[in-house]
């Protein structure tokens, strides 16, 4: 796997895809830099070297049309306060005007270019867009693991044009190790915690983990679906009727398999979806009806302490419990809690997935696990067993 630590920059103008899709409010401040941190070390490295550094990234979904909310001149100055260097900046991404800006470009400077997605070429994956491109830099790198499951042209389409002179950025080569270690090198036991409103969105994950896990642990929404597929009464709990033979098949394919499965025993239900409801603890099979079970119970939250400490590889991807309310947060803080305690007697852990990201970030859990990845479908797709484009082009040499 080649990486930027494979090559020297001197005299040369990096073309680093960044993922600096970053939230902006309305006067256009950066209210989450996180992106733009994790690109850092690969743009100093560049620097570093005695190179240049020319920077591409979307924005939001300008869908091929210039607008001016989405530019990218307006995250400049919070790019130039991270990196500490002053960042330049050009109002388009091909052309006359960009060549220009980059054959100016001196060592030890950063450019970065306007918007891709001013132009439909580039989710298009338009191989004439990708060529103009590549004429922007010497070495390409590849630093964007929230787009590498998009064949578009800066992520997968470009490399084609760097024979031998590309390679992955520090932020995507950990990406990628983070989940290698998941799913091939970890140590031994290895944990899955599933979480989130729908077993639908977890079935490809399940059935394609189920090979390298050694516990799977069930929560959140999808619960329900198992508990009823089983014979169990939910109540008004969510439930999708129409998997439930699924759920039972993954039970059995998990049996065969010898991957113990941890399903709640009890949980908080309430008499309503709202913060204020009134609750109680039952059995997670015996909800009463108008009670819905909203986040995991004190006998689970044991069970899954006990199967979190004794892991030694841990993935967490998504929630158990509405922890947006904080009536039903309990649970979902308390898996935080176990895994930064597991962690630190040595277990390594990767979170990934939209939900458990948030909630992880809400709860001040980044620095307590081992890795947060900053892809949500991206790290889905991995989890699927796919191999992501934007990783091939550069693995194909």
């Amino acid at each position: 796997m080649m990486t930027i630590d494979d090559f020297n920059f001197e005299k040369k103008k990096a073309l680093i895809r960044v993922d600096f899709n970053v939230p902006l409010d309305e006067d256009f401040n950066v209210t989450d830099t996180n992106r733009i941190e994790a690109a850092k070390p690969t743009i100093i490295k560049v620097l570093e070297d005695g190179g240049s550094a020319v920077l591409m990234s979307h924005l939001g979904r300008p869908k091929g049309q210039r607008n001016d909310a989405m530019s990218l001149k307006h995250i400049c100055a919070k790019v130039s306060d991270i990196i500490g260097v002053q960042v330049k900046f050009v109002d388009d991404c091909v052309g006359e005007e960009a060549e220009k800006a980059v054959a100016e470009l001196k060592e030890g400077e950063v450019l970065l270019l306007e918007n891709l997605r001013f132009y439909n070429e580039e989710t298009s994956g338009d191989v004439d867009f990708a060529e103009k491109l590549s004429k922007l830099g010497d070495i390409y790198v590849n630093d964007a693991f929230g787009t590498a499951h998009r064949a578009h042209a800066s992520t997968t389409i470009v490399a084609q044009f760097f024979p031998g002179q590309k390679c992955f950025g520090y932020l995507l080569a950990k990406e990628i190790k983070s989940i290698e270690k998941v799913m091939r090198t970890g140590e031994k036991p290895v944990l899955a915690i599933l979480g989130g409103a729908k077993v639908s969105s977890k079935i490809t994950i399940i059935e394609n983990i189920l090979d390298k896990v050694d516990h799977l642990i069930i929560g959140g929404g999808m619960t329900y679906t198992f508990v009823k597929a089983q014979g169990g009464t939910i109540g008004d709990s969510i439930c999708e009727d129409d998997k439930m033979d699924l759920a039972l098949s993954i039970l059995e394919q998990a049996k065969a398999k010898g991957v113990q499965v941890h399903i709640p025993v009890d949980v908080v239900a309430a008499n309503d979806f709202s913060n204020d409801a009134d609750t109680q603890i039952v059995d997670v099979d015996k909800i009463p009806d108008g009670w819905q079970g909203l986040d995991a119970g004190p006998k689970t939250l044991e069970i899954f302490k006990e199967v979190i400490l004794k892991s030694k590889t841990i993935l967490w991807n998504g929630p158990v419990g509405v922890f947006e309310m904080e009536s039903f947060a309990k649970g979902t803080i308390s898996v935080g809690n176990f895994i930064d305690e597991a962690t630190q007697k040595g277990a390594f852990s990767l979170v990934g997935g939209g939900d458990s990201v948030a909630a992880v970030k809400q709860f001040g859990f980044q620095d307590k696990v081992s890795y947060v990845s900053t892809g949500g479908g991206a790290m889905l797709e991995s989890l699927e067993g796919k191999t992501l484009p934007g990783i091939a082009a550069i693995l194909e040499g």
